[in-house]
């Protein structure tokens, strides 16, 4: 029988169609032009896991407002770090943006991204000194010098009416709100990038293609066999690098791939579901992305808020996530992913992980078993006037949480974006999730200069990227005159709030 196989040779191969496949697709092509890339994707469409608006649980993550990036430590101290680098990547992918808007690369800023302010909010007297300190931590950087502390009840009727009605003068509330804030689209953002690169000389995307198998060469290449679902017809590509960006399908990939640096990595699915308003007049009183504080032993993805957005063109008022246990890794995906993930060298960093965090595992059961009043109960401490018949339940994304070898915790649980780089620079895999999308820009110049090393330090790629990133090589933290231009020229090309 005659071998009917398609075969073909690529610089880069990018597995999944998320925000993070479009955007290092599309840095490598601005930095090399000729560079060849074959994009594969599983579903029928880009962006439609965990890019997806409806799938993604933070959307514009900039560290403004959301209190999981600033722990209390036991004596009490706020360590802002985390939240200043967050909020700095956020800032670079503004400027990538904003250079491809401006280059006429993608329109129509306002389909992916808006201003809206970003809230933090708290009540009782222990929550209220928290966020006093991390008020009082961030806003001396410059990054966070806009942001406005306030108890006063008047004040905060004033920023979110819907939180605020129906409260006692007498509770102890208060919130913090950046006006700066933004609300973005991944979803569109990526079908806008996928539109604008597949249609560039030596860029193909194939949708409905399942990767089999990865096997690194003796010449350090790698063979990828791919199956056409629609069509059941088989595929090889022979490729120079591999990128992995598969979201909740990437560990099962990178196990397929058979590397050392992959070796002892688990995953533990999260699953999560929204409150979503159906009532339009409860839907205009909300302009705000407001967030409270977790759960103890809560993942970071279901951090409660209570959140305006646009979707397709509607606003759209979401609560929650809450959040659930599946052995899916995908939204999409089956009842046997995690089970087949398990293998020799990753059980022992899975279970002791998993040890290690009873409360995580406690909180997700009580999550799987709420009845619909436990999540109208809910939402009525950030919306206390809320009506059962104004929500209704929707099922959001699937995330997967990346479990390592650990040499003192025998495996630990990251809550994190975990990047994966062989040593020879010639595969790349994303896993986790949070803060994921919004921080893109910066993980793939990141991937970039660990993968392409000899490339990314000729003069030729370095003012490439200064051209698509002003501040490349900048802390615009430690530069707050570059700071304030920066935020003023993205905001006027992207038609923000300053």
């Amino acid at each position: 029988m005659p071998d009917t196989t398609i075969r073909s040779q690529s610089e880069v191969v990018l597995i999944g169609a998320g925000i993070m496949s479009a955007t290092l697709g599309l840095i490598l092509k601005e930095l090399q032009p000729d560079i060849k890339i074959e994009i594969y994707e599983r579903l029928d469409m880009a962006a439609a896991e965990s890019s997806d608006a409806w799938n993604n649980a933070g959307t514009g993550h900039s560290a403004f407002c959301e209190l999981n990036y600033t722990p209390e430590s036991e004596d009490g101290s706020i360590n802002p770090k985390k939240a200043i680098s967050i909020a700095e990547s956020f800032e670079v992918s503004r400027q990538f943006w904003a250079y491809l808007v401006q280059q006429k690369k993608i329109s129509s800023p306002e389909k992916f991204i808006k201003s809206i302010p970003h809230m933090s909010f708290v009540w009782g007297d222990k929550n209220v000194e928290y966020l006093k300190k991390r008020f009082e931590a961030l806003h001396s950087n410059p990054l966070f010098k806009e942001m406005v502390f306030s108890t006063d009840l008047a004040q905060l009727k004033e920023w979110m009416p819907l939180v605020m009605e129906g409260r006692k003068v007498t509770d102890k509330v208060a919130a913090t709100s950046m006006d700066i804030g933004t609300d973005v689209n991944f979803g569109e953002l990526t079908r806008n990038i996928f539109n604008y690169l597949t249609q560039l000389d030596g860029v193909t995307m194939h949708f409905h293609h399942e990767v089999k198998k990865l096997k690194q060469r003796e010449d350090k290449t790698w063979r990828i066999k791919i199956t056409d679902l629609a069509t059941g017809q088989k595929r090889k590509v022979y490729t120079k690098f591999v990128f992995i960006g598969a979201g909740g399908g990437s560990l099962p990939l990178l196990e397929k791939a058979d590397v050392p640096e992959g070796k002892g990595y688990g995953g533990f699915p999260v699953s999560g579901q929204w409150l979503k308003c159906t009532n339009p007049e409860v839907i205009a009183k909300h302009q705000a992305k407001v967030y409270g504080k977790a759960s103890v032993g809560a993942p970071p993805m279901s951090v409660p808020h209570i959140d305006s957005r646009m979707i397709n063109g509607e606003k759209q008022l979401l609560f929650g996530p809450f959040a659930g246990f599946s052995t899916r890794f995908l939204k999409n995906g089956s009842y046997s992913d995690l089970p087949l993930s398990i293998k020799p060298d990753n059980i022992i960093p899975m279970v002791a992980a998993g040890i290690k965090n009873i409360p995580l595992t406690k909180y997700l059961i009580e999550q799987v078993r709420q009845s619909p009043k436990d999540r109208i109960n809910a939402l009525r401490e950030y919306v206390p006037g809320a009506r059962s018949k104004d929500w209704k339940l929707e099922r959001a994304g699937q995330r997967v949480q990346v479990i390592k070898k650990d040499e003192k915790e025998g495996g630990i649980l990251e809550f994190g974006t975990e990047v994966i780089t062989t040593a020879d620079g010639s595969l790349a895999v994303l896993l986790g999730a949070s803060p994921g999308a919004s921080t893109a820009v910066s993980i793939m110049v990141d991937l970039i200069g660990r993968c392409f090393k000899e490339e990314m330090a000729t003069p030729e790629w370095q003012e490439k990227l200064k051209i698509m990133i002003p501040s490349h090589g900048q802390t615009l933290n430690d530069n707050p005159a570059l700071l304030d231009q920066i935020r003023k020229d993205t905001a006027s090309v992207l038609k923000l709030n300053n």
